[in-house]
């Protein structure tokens, strides 16, 4: 057992891009005034939530990751089933927690439904393909609306709105080309992946069509709305031409060695949209 292994099973850069995320959401949704309280506490509940679906997916996973990615902690024996099971608990409740000090019945239900579709996916919805993507891409917006909720502002924000639908479209994305790399081991659990049951091809333009799709939803705001911040309109040139250029690579080489490298350089992109957006919502 070791430190390393259980701070890496939490995939820490997941799991923070996902509590600031919150924070984007509660500046975004402009609340007359956001206490500082209710970003620590809204920050916590998604690290929190989003480490514990990480360290689920790879406590249901661990066979698959005996093939995949061996040396993920709970395949290399860094990170004991127990420990991880152990750490989940601990992290839920964390989570969940954070979220009822906050004293808003409406933030603790989507801070409780989070976690509930996040066990969802790891426990069963996984094996279904793409309706298991739709739930971890839903996962990627579910956290600017909670922000929104959790701060007391309006989740109506169209700007909001926005961010939310893009996150879920760029996630939606790399999911697809994410199975594309696990293909071995995903059918040794029986997972009806989009690349297995259609093929690597099919499933590499499916991923650059949502990819696409985010690139455009990102731009919608500077044609629909009038209070869209400069940083934005600059800066979203940024994150856009990161997923422009990774439907451009995996329709290039639709293998499970490319979508390796996409999926990778797709948090890239999602953590420097997220930039933008934290941007946009001054």
């Amino acid at each position: 057992m070791s430190l390393s292994g259980y701070v890496s099973i939490i995939r820490p850069i997941n799991s923070v891009m996902i509590g600031f995320a919150v924070i984007v959401g509660a500046f975004v949704s402009k609340p007359p005034s956001v206490e500082a309280a209710s970003l620590v506490l809204g920050f916590l509940t998604g690290f929190a939530i989003c480490a514990y679906s990480m360290v689920l997916n790879d406590y249901y996973d661990i066979e698959v990751d005996r093939v995949n990615q061996p040396e993920r902690p709970l395949p290399s024996g860094r990170v004991s089933p127990r420990g991880a099971l152990a750490l989940a608990v601990i992290l839920l409740c964390a989570g969940l927690l954070a979220a009822g000090l906050l004293l808003n019945l409406a933030a603790l239900g989507i801070a409780a439904l989070y976690a509930l579709l996040s066990w969802l996916y790891n426990f069963s919805a996984k094996k279904y393909g793409v309706y298991g993507n739709l739930i971890v891409a839903s996962s990627l917006a579910i956290p600017f609306i909670y922000g929104g909720v959790a701060s007391g502002g309006s989740v109506t924000s169209s700007l909001l709105l926005f961010m939310a639908f893009t996150s879920f479209l760029s996630g939606v994305g790399r999911e697809v080309v994410k199975a594309m790399a696990d293909t071995v081991g995903d059918a040794k659990r029986g997972i009806r992946s989009y690349a297995i049951v259609h093929g690597l091809g099919n499933a590499a333009k499916v991923g650059a069509l949502f990819f696409l799709l985010a690139v455009v939803t990102s731009l919608l705001p500077l044609a629909l709305l009038t209070s869209v911040s400069l940083f934005y309109k600059v800066g979203v040139v940024v994150p856009d031409a990161i997923f422009v250029y990774l439907a451009y690579e995996i329709t290039r080489k639709p293998t499970a060695e490319g979508a390796l490298k996409v999926k990778k350089r797709a948090l890239l992109g999602m953590l420097t949209g997220l930039l933008v957006f934290i941007g946009g919502a001054f």
